[in-house]
């Protein structure tokens, strides 16, 4: 499908008008100037970790865990993750470093 140069600069405007909208609509439902309702502040508090369990699941769906390795590579890596947060306390460093790990025992140690 080949679209003409008018349909092609529709939809770029359409999606550059659809990403400002995601980007400037929490600030205008919700200013400084006043309290953000108690179900944001709740969901807030509570979906950073929700995503971040999520993530992990999704992460050890495919896991074999009856057939060798049986996923030492990846809870190593989740190990690794947890001591480095916890060490440091560093977002980027904890997931740069558990992804590392992870990376080196697939390719060299678990071949």
């Amino acid at each position: 499908m080949h679209l003409t140069p008018v349909e092609t600069l529709i939809t770029i405007l359409a999606l550059a008008a659809g990403v400002q909208l995601t980007r400037w609509l929490p600030f205008w439902l919700f200013p400084e100037s006043k309290q953000p309702p108690v179900i944001v502040t709740y969901l807030g508090r509570v979906l950073p970790a929700a995503m971040m369990g999520l993530l992990v699941v999704y992460c050890l769906k495919s896991v074999a865990w009856l057939a060798a390795p049986h996923g030492a590579p990846e809870l190593l890596g989740i190990a690794a993750v947890v001591v480095l947060h916890k060490w440091k306390d560093n977002v980027l460093l904890s997931i740069a470093g558990g992804t590392a790990l992870y990376m080196l025992l697939i390719r060299v140690v678990f071949v």
